[in-house]
């Protein structure tokens, strides 16, 4: 069993408060959340109005499985949306 961690680092610029980050990660959340089949959290920057760093996690029978489910994630999200741009990524692997 493998686990994969990925970190998706966000800009946001058109926010100008909390209320509106929220409404631009919640929906952001729930489509990986569903697509994906994986727990997603904002893991920090949670005051900052342009800036949200989201956590994802999968587990999977192999590593490969794993970094190759996450990468779709990525390449996914990185299209999504106008008003959140993927600045940066990173995959982990976890056991």
């Amino acid at each position: 069993m493998a686990i994969g961690l990925l970190t998706l680092d966000l800009h946001l610029p058109l926010i100008d408060s909390l209320k509106g980050k929220r409404s631009v990660i919640k929906p952001v959340i729930a489509r990986i959340r569903r697509d994906f089949n994986v727990s997603v959290c904002e893991a920090d920057a949670q005051d900052e109005l342009t800036h949200a760093v989201l956590e994802v996690v999968c587990v999977s029978q192999t590593s490969a499985l794993a970094h190759r489910h996450l990468q779709q994630v990525a390449n996914l999200v990185e299209g999504w949306r106008l008003d959140a741009q993927l600045v940066d990524y990173e995959i982990e692997m976890i056991g």
